[in-house]
This record gives C-alpha cells, sequence and structure tokens, in this order.
C-alpha cells in the first residue's frame, strides 16, 4: 500500500451502513397501463420541395478547358471551384445571363434547377454555378467530363427552379 492511500483512510475514514439491510425475497410490483398523451413533432419534408414555375430553353453540355470557357476553366461564375476529376454525376449547370437574377431573370447561384427533357441519364436537379457567355439567351450547359463523350443540342427542354425547403429546427 502506498504512503498516499495511507493517508487518505486517515482523512476519510471507510463509512459503515446503518439502515437496515435489504430484504432477501423478491417484491413484486403490480404495474397498470397508464394512457399517456404527447405531441408528435411535425414531419420535415415528407415530400420533395415544390417546383416553381418553368421554362423552356435550349440546352448544351460543356466541360471545364479554356477553348469552351475562359482562360480558368476549373473556377465558375461563383468562385467554385472544379475538381478535376469531376463527372456528370456532379450535377453543376450554367445558364444564361437573362436568367440570372441579377439581369432581370429568376435564377440565383446555389439555386436548385430541375431539368427534364434531354436524356435519363442527364434529367435530374442540377446546382447553378456557372453562367453563360453574354450573346446566349434562355439557354443552359451541363457540366460533364470530356472523357464522358456527351454531346449535343436539346431544343424545348424544361427547367424549373426547386423551392428550398424550410428548415424545421426542434429541440429534443
Amino acid at each position: 500500500m502506498s504512503i498516499a492511500l495511507f493517508i487518505l483512510t486517515f482523512l476519510f475514514p471507510p463509512q459503515t451502513s446503518t439502515s437496515a439491510p435489504l430484504p432477501l425475497t423478491p417484491a413484486v410490483a403490480n404495474l397498470t397501463p397508464r394512457h399517456i398523451i404527447f405531441d408528435s413533432p411535425a414531419p420535415v419534408a415528407a415530400v420533395l420541395p415544390r417546383r416553381l414555375p418553368g421554362y423552356k430553353v435550349t440546352a448544351t453540355v460543356y466541360w471545364a478547358e479554356p477553348g469552351q470557357t475562359d482562360s480558368d476553366p476549373l473556377i465558375t461564375a461563383d468562385n467554385s471551384r472544379i475538381k478535376r476529376n469531376h463527372s456528370s454525376k456532379d450535377r453543376w449547370i450554367a445558364l444564361s445571363r437573362d436568367m440570372l437574377k441579377q439581369n432581370g431573370g429568376k435564377f440565383e447561384y446555389g439555386d436548385l434547377v430541375h431539368v427534364t427533357g434531354i436524356s435519363p441519364k442527364l434529367d435530374g436537379v442540377y446546382v447553378l454555378h456557372d453562367t453563360m457567355n453574354r450573346r446566349l439567351r434562355r439557354t443552359i450547359d451541363l457540366l460533364v467530363h470530356k472523357d464522358e463523350k456527351l454531346y449535343g443540342k436539346w431544343d424545348n427542354v424544361r427547367i424549373s427552379r426547386v423551392a428550398k425547403p424550410e428548415l424545421q429546427w426542434q429541440a429534443s
């Protein structure tokens, strides 16, 4: 035994219990069911967010290289960085400038845009990160990797902004 433990036993002597010992026979409790009423929290975004009014546009695909973009192809108009090994699964989109809110349109950087009318592989929800050349009107560009060999131009493609769901914070 160390000296510290020896001194501690003198400073704090062991306590003995003076209460009655517990009964050796097991006690049986009779439980009756009670009705409990509680408020359940409201469901949070059980359905997909509502889509806002749509537009018909022309769609093309592009990849990040200086011939199709500016001199720094891996930086988008909203200053996002495109990964070198990105693919069409990243789901980034560029819109013509006439559709951006700063030019009188309805879209802002970071908006979710639902695209339909191209193909099952390319239809879906994209994030708006880039803009196109100012000479283009009512046009979108889908970011893909050039090794995917996706080419084309599609007319009458429908796009709509997806409303961001209202977040409901609850203390638990």
